[in-house]
């Protein structure tokens, strides 16, 4: 009976949600809400035998993981062993849980009042965990006083999980912003890596028109309607488009226009080549159509995938551009990512502090390891000064790039990215397309922009 009031819970929360959302979430078809039933459904029991066998041995305590991708499973797999073979009373229970199933469950849950049916441990999204904490506080933990050392996480990751000065997460992936560059197609046009660090926007334009007239090849490429390198550029000037009270605030939002001029122009000028989907932004790397691209530092797993073999050692690493004049603007600057958290009905909250203490939050050996075997990059400051951080990529040029990527996490600007950023995305990403089509000025753009944000959240 309770499996079949969950299941009936869960599919009621799934609706209400995406009537409520709109198209800022993805639309689950009846096919997914059965399966998310039925992995809520296999989890439980998976959860109620880890529990049965605990108790008849009445030794092993057993924490449960839910997260997506093989890459993250994998990742979190290693953690436990390593906790494991010093711990042995803990068994660390890994289940792949999709990323929107785990928002859809995390709100199923907290309205439902069932708590204990999730699990001691779930990864959240960066760009939506603000908004489950403010919306559903009581499924967290509180993990500040856990002693947990979160000043050797980059402070703008930490401050994805922050809630009035409490910490609720423990940060995972790096998602550091890296601009990569072919070095030879820069060479055929005069110029090195060194012409392309720490500079401004404007200087990268001038840079761009002179590559693109010598070589043909535009310097960046993007998802056409997707403002992610906008953000970037906002981010990295400090500049947010919510006000302090967490409305949106895009209208007679000075930085918010400048760094949309900056990307208007890049699209103009041929600089940057908009790509109608993730597969032909990632072709456009791996056929080697375009010069780099500027994105989080996960990219880099995309730029090696090319069977390309010119490729190889033609490639380097170095921060984006700032946003020219701009007070505060830094080269620095985040972009993805996600964070671990403890359920606030977990049983065992004391021995999942202590598995985040001595793994992902003690251990640069542990972040040696998912390096070396997955290609995972540490947000984990110490992190950098392993030997294995350290250690040369022959793909990008013989340099230590991830040792640097983790250096430059520890410069981004924190902001008020507050809770509506999947909304906040859209609607700019429609203004940009709209200027850039020739139906809107910027301003009367970003004025329908705040409109719709406005609408869709009930401000």
């Amino acid at each position: 009976m309770k499996r079949k009031l969950l299941a009936l819970l869960m599919t009621v929360a799934m609706v209400v949600s995406l009537a409520a959302c709109g198209s800022s979430e993805e639309a689950a078809t009846t096919d997914e809400a059965a399966t998310t039933e039925e992995a809520a459904t296999t989890e439980e029991a998976t959860t109620e035998e880890a529990t049965t066998d605990a108790t008849a041995e009445g030794e092993v305590q057993t924490l449960t993981v839910w997260c997506w991708d093989s890459f993250n499973v994998d990742a979190m797999k290693t953690a436990g062993a390593m906790y494991e073979a010093q711990n042995p009373n803990v068994k660390v229970e890994v289940v792949e849980t999709v990323s929107s199933d785990i928002q859809t469950l995390v709100q199923t849950y907290a309205m439902s009042g069932e708590l204990d049916a999730l699990p001691d441990i779930f990864l959240m999204d960066d760009q939506v965990f603000a908004k489950y904490l403010q919306n559903y506080p009581e499924v967290f933990s509180d993990l500040t006083d856990s002693g947990i050392a979160f000043s050797d996480f980059a402070a703008s990751k930490v401050a994805n999980s922050v809630r009035d000065g409490r910490n609720y997460g423990v940060p995972y992936d790096s998602n550091t912003v890296i601009a990569c560059y072919r070095t030879d197609y820069l060479e055929q046009a005069g110029y090195t890596i060194a012409d392309l660090t720490d500079i401004t926007w404007n200087e990268f334009i001038t840079i761009g028109e002179d590559v693109l007239a010598k070589t043909g090849m535009p310097m960046l490429t993007n998802v056409q309607g997707e403002p992610d390198l906008l953000n970037m550029i906002l981010q990295s000037a400090g500049i947010s488009v919510f006000d302090t009270n967490g409305n949106i605030a895009l209208v007679d939002n000075e930085g918010l226009k400048e760094a949309m001029n900056v990307y208007i122009q890049l699209v103009e000028k041929g600089i940057l080549q908009e790509q109608t989907d993730w597969s032909g932004y990632q072709g456009s790397i791996n056929n080697g159509t375009v010069v780099g691209t500027i994105n989080g530092s996960w990219i880099c797993a995309t730029i090696m995938s090319t069977d390309q073999a010119e490729q190889a050692g033609n490639w380097a690493v170095t921060n984006m551009p700032k946003l020219n004049e701009w007070e505060g603007a830094t080269n620095y600057s985040a972009q993805g990512g996600s964070t671990w958290a403890v359920s606030s009905s977990t049983d065992s909250y004391d021995a999942a502090v202590d598995f985040f203490a001595k793994t992902w939050a003690g251990s640069t050996e542990f972040y040696d390891s998912i390096l070396t075997d997955l290609g995972a990059i540490a947000t984990y400051l110490p992190a950098a000064g392993s030997d294995a951080y350290n250690q040369t990529s022959d793909y990008f040029g013989g340099e230590a790039i991830y040792s640097k990527i983790v250096s430059y996490g520890g410069q981004i600007p924190t902001i008020n990215k507050g809770i509506y950023w999947s909304e906040e995305k859209e609607a700019l990403g429609v203004a940009l397309a709209n200027v850039l089509g020739g139906s809107s000025d910027l301003d009367s753009a970003i004025a329908e922009a705040q409109s719709t944000v406005e609408f869709n959240i009930g401000q």
